[in-house]
């Protein structure tokens, strides 16, 4: 039976291959990028080095196939990303700023957030200033992991003091709004998160 676990350094490399392989709205992106890696900087990599204590992961007799990260202070990660995590990555990624956000592929479009990163809605951060991120590779899906993993780093963060949590969920991703919705979480009104192009936004009180 697979099991959760607190993360280990050792599980970085983890990290960043199953935000790849669950990266085109929570199918298998590899096709999409030439840098094995790039998605994972933005969405997995920089919790497990900078919050470790906030990213549980599951594994079983293959290895670590699901993860879940996330930070209770939206803001706060905001700023120390920027402070600590984005200056590295821009030396590693040209900016594509000079090419129209519409003719980008989805490498570049990384890239542009990399080097101008979009801040969560303010809406959103006021109501529900924690969030999360999980993803979980098919072998491990409908088995109850992400449940078991989302209730793990509930716990957590309401030990850390957390009262409101959000996630953005990719409109291309049915499954994945669905999967949020039997958790608990509710689709936030536009009055709260502005438009909101490719994201679905929802929250939850904890």
């Amino acid at each position: 039976m697979p099991q959760l676990r607190a993360y280990q350094p050792g599980d970085l490399e983890a990290l960043y291959q199953i935000c790849l392989k669950t990266g085109d709205a929570g199918r298998d992106a590899t096709a999409l990028y030439s840098d094995p890696r790039l998605m994972g900087e933005i969405y997995a990599a920089p919790y497990g080095v900078l919050a470790p204590e906030l990213t549980f992961v599951a594994e079983d007799a293959q290895g670590v196939a699901g993860y879940v990260t996330g930070s209770p202070d939206t803001r706060a990660w905001e700023a120390r990303l920027e402070a600590d995590w984005w200056p590295a990555c821009r030396a590693r990624y040209p900016d594509p700023a000079a090419i129209p956000p519409e003719a980008r592929s989805p490498e570049q479009a990384r890239a542009a957030f990399i080097h101008a990163p979009t801040p969560a809605p303010e809406g959103v951060v006021a109501r529900y200033p924690a969030h999360m991120h999980m993803n979980i590779l098919p072998r491990l899906q409908g088995h109850g992991m992400g449940r078991a993993l989302f209730e793990r780093w509930r716990a957590a963060a309401r030990d850390a003091g957390v009262t409101g949590l959000h996630v953005g969920v990719n409109l291309g991703n049915p499954g994945g709004q669905a999967f949020w919705a039997k958790c608990g979480f509710v689709p936030l009104p536009e009055a709260l998160t502005g438009p909101a192009p490719g994201t679905f936004w929802m929250g939850q009180d904890i």
